[in-house]
């Protein structure tokens, strides 16, 4: 709050402030632009403040002033415009009426807007007062160990009050924090939640960075919501979208009539996938109004990471351009150097004013660094989707098993370069859409194998080394490809077999988080060791995965055939008993009942080389995880 002793026409923005902003320089830039509650000479009010700086005029219209239009005050050493208007509230609505140089003139959206109405109104909503500096609300830190997420649109996931009705934040407080909770996901991920104006977007084509949507209510209600999250242990990703904006007329483009925030020539500014404008890296302020974004969310709200989209289309000049029409770097080259410096700057940034922050790279080639940190040259983020292993691992479940044999390689090539970056595993909404088909109608054969082979891939996918992530519905079983306008269709669960798949993914989530195994020593490659690898003939593999202790060892193994293998010798790393955690043909997840009475007695018969072994029976089309029983 601003001293009542300053006269009305004190400057809201100061030197300092202006030289910081002017630079690109300010940590909170949102501390200053878009508009705040204050006082001067003992009156109460709002300043507001924004960017423009080849505007010929902006005035200030809304609930304040009737809708009438008043001047705004240029400080042209930051090309900010600003105003104190007496009298305004908290709740009141706003719009710039921004007059560009050639005579036009069009009402914008405030970029640092912290609520927006929906199309056709844009207007931004005057909100209460910040948090201080500095102070993530319940932020849970960075810890080590397993990430199961579960990722959500919030819009799809389940409508509680009519099926033509969004949820709020509140609904998705009480039925999405429980069940993801119940579940044993670790994180709940969230497809961007930042004000956009179309809904069949999923909020990847983002206007208002600094507001979350409408759409699922206030910002105080999703403050309620992060709340609910952290009081449930779990943890919150949001799905962050700096790579590229829509071309609204409301929104960034153009704003004072240049290429403020985009690039002016369209082989840098436009993407050519989307039909997006394409943000200017190499424009201090704009750095500054996205750096500035990622500090936000995670400081003002307590939100505990941000997965990054479409990183690949930043790193590239040419990324999805024919030869010709594409800008090279200044070296001649392809990469984006503006683009890495920012994505290094944004992690400077959190590490140092929340290191408990955890970012995730969605990133499908081979940039070197990803995941390594930025002093050692790198991009700095804590994880990045393991693309490669997502597309050769579907790819293999879709062969009829009797193929498979041919394909062996598409499940051991991840392990060739598991240990390069720091990885998640995505099966994400990506892969269920535009034509590709639901997890379960990707898999071959009639319904019992579909079902069978979809437990097997998540038997698959949970051992395999790397984080875990899976799409909402994905649990279900769901036949039919995501459809945003709709709920997931919880009927299914009245049927056993997509129930079974629930059990299924339940106990997974809950068997990883439980096995020390599988996550304390991820990074580790001397903490993998294959078993079985060249059993094409018969499509099976077994590994085993190494923890603190020999009993903390965990043994997958996986025959991706329908026939069943009995006497199947495994070596293991050392006598005992060993029980089974996980059996996907159990009965309880709709399977057969093939396997071995859930534990079974190692023979000192060397084997793989092992001096123990186990003899197994294999069901069919399914993976065993099996661990020792401590003596």
């Amino acid at each position: 709050m601003e001293s009542p002793s300053l006269p009305l026409d004190a400057p809201w923005i100061g030197e300092t402030d202006a030289w910081l902003l002017a630079e690109g320089k300010h940590l909170r830039p949102w501390q200053k632009l878009g508009a705040h509650p204050t006082s001067r000479a003992g009156r109460e009010g709002v300043a507001f403040a924004v960017w423009a700086p080849s505007a010929r005029l902006i005035r200030l219209t809304g609930d304040f002033n009737h809708w009438d239009f008043e001047p705004m005050h240029l400080r042209p050493e930051c090309g900010i415009w600003e105003l104190f208007v007496p009298g305004a509230l908290v709740g009141q609505w706003y719009k710039f009426e921004v007059h560009h140089a050639d005579g036009s003139v069009v009402l914008k959206t405030d970029p640092y807007a912290r609520q927006s109405e929906l199309p056709p109104g844009n207007a931004a909503r005057i909100c209460p007062p910040l948090r201080p500096s500095g102070v993530a609300p319940t932020a849970t830190g960075k810890t080590p160990g397993p990430m199961a997420i579960y990722e959500v649109h919030a819009g799809s996931w389940r409508r509680p009050q009519h099926p033509q009705v969004l949820p709020d934040w509140d609904d998705l407080a009480r039925e999405l924090v429980p069940y993801a909770a119940d579940m044993g996901f670790t994180h709940i991920e969230l497809l961007p939640i930042s004000e956009h104006p179309f809904y069949g977007s999923w909020g990847y084509q983002p206007t208002g960075l600094y507001a979350p949507s409408a759409r699922y209510g206030s910002p105080e209600a999703f403050a309620r919501f992060v709340e609910a999250v952290h009081a449930a242990g779990l943890k919150l990703i949001l799905d962050w979208v700096p790579a590229h904006f829509p071309t609204d007329e409301h929104a960034l483009a153009r704003f004072d009539g240049t290429a403020l925030y985009e690039h002016a020539d369209p082989r840098e500014g436009f993407h050519r996938d989307w039909n997006t404008l394409i943000y200017n890296f190499g424009r201090h302020e704009v750095k500054n109004f996205l750096v500035g974004n990622a500090l936000f969310w995670i400081e003002q709200y307590g939100v505990d990471g941000l997965r990054v989209d479409a990183v690949a289309s930043m790193l590239y000049r040419d990324y999805s351009r024919p030869p010709g029409e594409w800008v090279p770097n200044r070296d001649g080259g392809r990469e984006n150097h503006e683009a890495i410096a920012f994505l290094q700057e944004v992690h400077e940034v959190l590490r140092r004013e929340a290191p408990q922050a955890i970012t995730i790279a969605e990133e499908s080639t081979a940039f070197p660094g990803v995941t390594r940190s930025v002093d050692e040259g790198g991009l700095g983020f804590d994880h990045k989707w393991n693309m490669g292993w997502m597309h050769d691992t579907l790819a293999y479940f879709a062969l009829d098993p009797v193929h498979r044999s041919w394909h062996h390689d598409k499940l051991t090539f991840a392990m060739m370069y598991a240990y390069s970056e720091s990885y998640v595993l995505p099966l994400s909404h990506d892969e269920v859409v535009h034509g590709k088909g639901s997890l379960l109608n990707k898999m071959p054969g009639d319904r019992w194998q579909k079902l069978a082979n979809l437990r097997s891939l998540y038997g698959w996918m949970y051992a395999h080394p790397g984080k875990k992530l899976l799409f909402m519905g994905s649990e279900l079983a769901q036949p039919s490809e995501w459809d945003h306008d709709h709920a997931l269709p919880w009927e299914l669960l009245e049927d056993p077999g997509h129930a079974g798949i629930q059990r299924l993914v339940h106990d997974l989530n809950h068997s990883y988080r439980a096995s020390v195994a599988l996550h304390v020593r991820e990074s580790d490659p001397f903490a993998f060791q294959w078993l079985v690898v060249d059993d094409a003939s018969q499509s099976v593999l077994a590994f085993v995965r190494h923890g603190l202790r020999p009993e903390d060892a965990m043994l997958t193994i996986a025959n991706f055939t329908p026939t069943v293998r009995t006497d199947y010798r495994v070596g293991v790393p050392h006598g005992g008993a060993w029980r089974e955690v996980i059996n996907t043909d159990s009965s309880h997840y709709g399977g057969g009942n093939v396997g071995n009475h859930g534990r079974l007695s190692s023979d000192p018969v060397g084997m793989h080389q092992q001096s123990w072994s186990l003899s197994l029976t294999l069901p069919p089309l399914a993976v065993l995880w099996l661990q020792p029983v401590p003596a």
